[in-house]
């Protein structure tokens, strides 16, 4: 498909695969918020992995954009026939339109698969290229006669773009980390409110007073043994709730062969016998800013705080130790910034074809936005963080 306005040849393809590897992740590195988890490999082992795929649910259009055999946008775009593993909710809206007697699903979603990390979604090498590869995914869902497109935790040029395209703005809050320059854990520590301070040392006494000690490996450093114990632990952490885990064995396989130095994992270990982990993702955001991300986590013994030396402290004080500037502690958790993680805004863009539907969820959002705007004034209020 010729895009005359702007000279681009607009092709839609059926697999990730398709793309070629180099010229993907080249364009995905001029980003300024790029990221790991929208790499050619990380959605390829989604794809290859049966983890996002046509039969889970997940269908892939990739939309890309080339001008003389040169890739200039792309973007990942699946087909959904329903709304799990995406964080930003939009069961009521698919409820709305099931009772007036209209079929919410297929609907389109640019996003990267069961990873709520903010980040580039629509890649391109400038604005222009940015805002066709829109109009070309917006297209595409008027041609299907989709009910909609929604663009997860998207980067600002990605917002800006949506903006621009009269999309719907939804704001939700997680809760990230800084490094300010730290020496130790210790001196972490002492930046925090007295009850702050007194708390995670508790906590983490009762970890260390149960028996249980910690040990980190990094990239071709996580031995096969661990990996797979590490799976073990997440599958049972996702039987324990009643759920199927999102993703497969072989996903983590893919993980271990095709993106080794993304990922950093804590075993926590008693009497020398592994009883639980947690997997962090490595990254890089513009300017060189080094990123940790709190990804999975399972545990096969109950201990009291296990998760949060598991999933925070351990993690924190490895950031520090290294030099890494942030740590982002995934979707919702209000709990988090009690370990110091502050509040941060999210955004996603939302279309709809349907007029009514629309103008009914631009208003829902706009309480909603009003809601988030005053939840983050009360959070601000319980900053965690001594007063100078």
């Amino acid at each position: 498909m010729k895009n005359n306005s702007n000279d681009y040849v607009t092709r839609v393809l059926g697999s990730v695969l398709e793309v070629p590897a180099a010229q993907w992740n080249a364009l995905l590195a001029l980003q300024r918020s790029p990221g790991p988890f929208m790499s050619h490999e990380y959605l390829a082992a989604m794809e290859c992995s049966a983890s996002a795929s046509p039969a889970t649910g997940w269908t892939p259009r990739f939309i890309t954009l080339w001008r003389g055999g040169e890739l200039q946008a792309g973007c990942a775009l699946y087909l959904k026939d329903h709304s799990y593993g995406e964080y930003v909710f939009d069961w009521a809206w698919a409820s709305a339109y099931q009772q007036h007697g209209l079929d919410y699903y297929p609907k389109a979603l640019i996003a990267a698969p069961f990873t709520p990390v903010p980040g580039a979604r629509l890649l391109a090498r400038d604005e222009p290229s940015r805002d066709a590869l829109l109009k070309a995914a917006l297209a595409l869902c008027r041609e299907q006669k989709l009910s909609s497109l929604h663009l997860l935790f998207a980067a600002d040029d990605d917002v800006a773009a949506c903006e621009r395209a009269g999309l719907m703005l939804r704001h939700t809050v997680q809760f990230h980390w800084t490094n300010l320059s730290w020496p130790d854990f210790d001196a972490f520590l002492a930046s925090l409110s007295h009850d702050k301070r007194k708390k995670i040392r508790q906590e983490k006494r009762k970890v260390a007073d149960a028996g249980v000690g910690f040990r980190w490996s990094r990239g071709r450093g996580i031995s096969p043994a661990d990996w797979r114990f590490f799976y073990r632990c997440y599958e049972r952490t996702y039987h324990e709730h009643g759920n199927a885990p999102y993703l497969t064995r072989d996903f983590f396989d893919r993980m271990a062969r095709d993106m080794p130095d993304n990922w950093l994992l804590f075993v926590a270990e008693r009497a020398g016998k592994p009883i639980a982990t947690s997997l962090i993702g490595l990254g890089s955001e513009g300017g060189g800013e080094k990123v940790a991300y709190g990804r999975y986590w399972g545990a096969l013994e109950r201990v009291d705080c296990l998760h949060f030396e598991a999933c925070y402290y351990q993690p924190l004080q490895w950031c520090i130790a290294h030099g890494w500037h942030r740590f982002e502690g995934g979707a919702q958790g209000e709990h988090k910034m009690a370990r110091a993680l502050m509040p941060v805004k999210t955004t996603s863009a939302h279309w709809l074809a349907h007029p009514a539907f629309a103008d009914a969820v631009e208003r829902f959002l706009e309480r909603e936005g009003a809601g988030i705007a005053n939840y983050l004034e009360q959070l601000d209020e319980r900053n965690p963080f001594r007063r100078v």
